[in-house]
């Protein structure tokens, strides 16, 4: 491979969170994006992208705190400067999304979204919830189980799935975001087009929850902007019928945030306010297992874009892939441990389908994790 361009990603490692005080007190680590985690060392990549397109890892090297901030000096220029606001990002607390704090030690976190799926052919529960009656009291359920948000999906984005009609997609999610808007709950639309955000927002919807990262329509940048609706930019190599036929990357988690500050960049210059963004590196869109088991192992990396980190891994085929080839229902255990590895690297929300068993899981995670004075 050829190489022609050269670019740094730095990754918080060393995360610690039952001893995060003690770290604290000794300087030799700093606060990760406000939590209740420290992060006292670094990872630094040094990438190339040859004549495939692809990004390979050309150097690789884990360096404390003090000795990242040694070696940036020394080495002066773009490399200082890049550094420091890489530093100084993965240290500042996220602004609020939706109402919701991401920064907020004193409760637990990460947030929670609970998976509506109002389809006949989701990969997990496909049909269970097609009726709007059951879908909102479903809703309910996971809203009284302890989810902050409520992600009603209209159109199945499992692999291989093909594109429902805009107007089959309204008739399903329509009334399902209404009624549990009129209940006080906060909900979320997973949708990839503009004339369903549109739908959605004025059945009461609070976030667009877009696994297109808002390229899947040309119109929906525009419906964000002038809403100013918070937003969930996903990563997605391909597109749901396509994505798993042949996913290729260099190393997949350098790729996906490159491939996410540029849809951070395209969103800034349509008008959308960078507070009002969540970045999903989209386990399982368009991935290998290798793939996923990459990025799962890089998430912390995900914090230098500036943005709150969402992340779903719930019932996913990865899970299966590791194990025993279960089936989608029989995948808890191993969801929450793969759930656990995010919350482990300050990520912010996770997206669910197994909401009480999830809040139960970080109740004791954060009694484990104190929150550092």
């Amino acid at each position: 491979m050829t190489a022609h361009t050269r670019s740094l990603h730095l990754r918080p490692l060393g995360i610690v969170g039952g001893a995060a005080a003690t770290a604290l007190e000794s300087g030799v680590g700093r606060r990760l994006v406000g939590g209740r985690l420290v992060y006292t060392a670094c990872g630094i990549f040094l990438t190339s992208k040859g004549d495939d397109g692809t990004r390979q890892v050309e150097n690789a090297r884990v360096l404390s705190l003090a000795e990242t901030i040694a070696w940036a000096d020394k080495e002066g220029g773009d490399t200082a400067t890049s550094v420091h606001k890489w530093l100084k990002q993965l240290s500042s607390s996220p602004p609020p999304f939706a109402g919701l704090m991401l920064d907020c030690p004193a409760r637990s976190l990460p947030l929670i979204m609970g998976i509506i799926n109002v389809t006949p052919d989701s990969f997990s529960d496909g049909g269970e919830h097609a009726n709007p009656a059951s879908a909102i009291a479903y809703g309910m359920k996971l809203w009284e189980a302890g989810a902050d948000i409520l992600d009603v999906g209209g159109e199945s984005t499992r692999p291989g799935a093909d594109q429902v009609a805009v107007e089959e997609e309204l008739k399903r999610i329509t009334p399902v975001v209404r009624g549990l808007a009129e209940r006080g709950t906060r909900v979320s639309i997973d949708t990839r087009n503009a004339a369903v955000m549109t739908a959605a927002l004025k059945a009461g919807a609070h976030v667009i929850n877009d696994v297109s990262a808002l390229t899947g329509d040309p119109e929906s940048l525009d419906v964000v902007a002038r809403s100013g609706t918070p937003v969930i930019l996903t990563h997605m190599q391909g597109d749901p019928r396509t994505m798993q036929d042949d996913p290729r990357y260099g190393f997949a988690p350098t790729e996906i945030y490159d491939y996410l500050s540029t849809r951070i960049e395209a969103c800034a210059a349509a008008g959308i306010n960078t507070s009002n963004i969540l970045v999903d590196p989209g386990v399982g869109f368009g991935k290998t297992l290798d793939h996923n088991v990459d990025i799962l192992g890089c998430l912390s990396l995900f914090h230098g874009l500036g943005c709150g980190v969402l992340v779903g891994v719930s019932r996913k085929r990865f899970v299966a892939s590791l194990s025993h080839d279960e089936s989608p229902k029989d995948r808890l255990a191993g969801s929450l441990a793969a759930a656990l590895v995010a919350v482990d690297q300050g990520v912010q929300m996770l997206r669910v389908h197994d909401v009480a068993e999830t809040r139960q899981a970080l109740s004791v995670w954060n009694a484990l994790n104190p929150v550092p004075e």
